[in-house]
């Protein structure tokens, strides 16, 4: 599949959010909060960045640390082809391939990322291998803000940019929200751009649902030859359904059936605008 325009990747987005809603409301499991924080990101980069076919061992490497949000992973792979989007509805079953945390049961799916922190050491491999193997793809690891707080993520950070990985590209879900509370609550990680910066790390901050700068930022990867990218995404979580927006009560709930046709009903009007 060819890579999109910024117009395309927003309307695929918009599917895929609906997409999500119905599977975690079927489910009546699943961290619906964090797939819409972090829906516009994933569409763009499977629709208008990743390079290569899931069989070709030069495509780019996408590895989605925040495992929870499964459901916006799942969704965008049913989009792109890789799995029927009649089998979202057996997401969070019993035997079910789709799992509640990703797996590579899933085509497209490169690693199991269930425990949180684990992702971007993930990352620093698939990178180092690349160069290794003389491949020029990219890695791509999308981690969120509240699993930062794990030490093991800084050890990366720092060993990426000893190694001058300039073809990996961390991007960060800063919807400054975790699992009970803020995340400057809990654990402060301001000045986030200043810390990645002293890792060694060229860093941007963009707009998280702006389409264009994200697929500017991403194609724009490395920022600086020889050194990692570090994009932090300024994200709302429940993006896109009004009575989600910046409710931590949605971090992970279950969707009633009035509440999905609500949510639907937003998506589709806003599509229309």
């Amino acid at each position: 599949m060819s890579l999109q325009d910024a117009a395309t990747v927003r309307r695929q987005a918009a599917r895929a959010r609906a997409l999500a809603l119905t599977t975690v409301s079927t489910a009546k499991t699943g961290h619906i909060g964090a797939d819409l924080s972090a829906m516009d990101i994933l569409c763009a980069l499977y629709f208008g960045v990743l390079r290569g076919e899931a069989e070709e061992a030069d495509r780019d490497r996408f590895i989605l640390s925040k495992a929870h949000a499964s459901a916006a992973m799942y969704s965008v792979l049913a989009l792109k082809g890789l799995l029927p989007e009649e089998e979202l509805a057996t997401f969070g079953g019993a035997n079910s391939r789709l799992s509640t945390v990703v797996s590579t049961r899933v085509p497209g799916i490169e690693f199991n990322t269930g425990s949180l922190g684990h992702g971007l050491s993930l990352g620093v491999g698939s990178a180092l291998g690349a160069r290794i193997q003389g491949s020029a793809r990219r890695t791509f690891v999308l981690t969120g803000d509240g699993e930062l707080q794990e030490g093991s993520n800084w050890e990366a950070a720092m060993l990426a940019a000893s190694r001058n990985l300039d073809s990996l590209v961390a991007v960060v879900d800063r919807n400054l929200a975790q699992k009970g509370a803020g995340t400057e609550d809990i654990n402060a990680l301001e000045p986030l751009d200043d810390k990645w910066r002293s890792f060694g790390w060229e860093v941007r901050i963009v707009d998280g649902h702006d389409i264009d700068a994200l697929l500017d930022v991403f194609r724009s990867a490395p920022l600086t030859p020889g050194k990692p990218t570090c994009v932090i995404a300024s994200t709302v979580k429940g993006k896109g359904v009004s009575f989600m927006e910046r409710n931590l009560e949605w971090h992970s709930r279950q969707i009633t059936p009035e509440l999905l046709q609500q949510a639907l009903q937003e998506l589709e009007e806003v599509s229309n605008d």
